[in-house]
């Protein structure tokens, strides 16, 4: 019987290429890259590379702007609830969208359970979620907006630059959960407006 796999979404197989970058660090180039012997070196020299790789796919300003997590729901959770802890003095309040993967929604519900407010805007009927209506759920105490970039379940394309004009225009953060986007469209912090953004390279045969 064939086997057919259609959940690529969720994860991928991973490309040889990768496998072939990776497979130094798998076995004998193995040193804690805070080390500061000839293994540690190279392993850190490693991570460097990895770094400015991908600030160059981004197109973000700085290697240092990357950091690596143990997959996009680390990522997301890093990114909301830290967003929030950092600017508590300034305020209480978030902003979702109604239809944000579970690791947004979920890290959302954790801050609310500890004193924050949230605001989920709700999408239309083809999933696309309004800019106008985001701007009307914003208030003085908000403090982050998040959006992805694509959904997950049903592939809607976000009005993300417009949502960022929204942020940045009233001086709030805004975070971009592009899992479902990277490595299948093109990822610009830049041009998107993203302050924060997460991604894994599962979804597109990384590891």
């Amino acid at each position: 019987m064939r086997h057919v796999y259609l959940d690529h979404q969720s994860a991928t197989p991973l490309l040889p290429e990768a496998l072939e970058a990776m497979r130094p660090f798998l076995a004998e180039a193995f040193g804690n890259p805070s080390s500061p012997h000839q293994h540690g070196l190279r392993a850190r020299d490693a991570l460097a590379e990895a770094r400015a790789q991908i600030a160059r796919l981004i197109n973000a300003e700085s290697p240092e702007e990357i950091i690596f997590a143990s997959d996009g729901t680390e990522s997301a959770n890093l990114a909301v609830k830290g967003a929030a802890w950092a600017q508590e003095r300034r305020g209480n309040h978030i902003v979702v969208s109604q239809i944000e993967h579970p690791a947004v929604l979920q890290s959302a519900a954790f801050l609310e359970a500890r004193g924050f407010a949230c605001a989920r805007v709700g999408v239309d009927a083809e999933g696309f979620a309004d800019p106008e209506r985001v701007r009307a759920a914003v208030t003085d105490k908000t403090i982050l907006i998040a959006v992805h970039l694509v959904n997950h379940e049903i592939g809607t394309v976000q009005p993300i630059r417009e949502i960022a004009a929204i942020a940045h225009e009233k001086g709030i953060p805004f975070y971009v959960d592009a899992d479902a986007a990277a490595g299948w469209l093109p990822v610009d912090v830049q041009a998107l407006g993203a302050d924060l953004l997460s991604f894994s390279p599962c979804r597109f045969y990384g590891p």
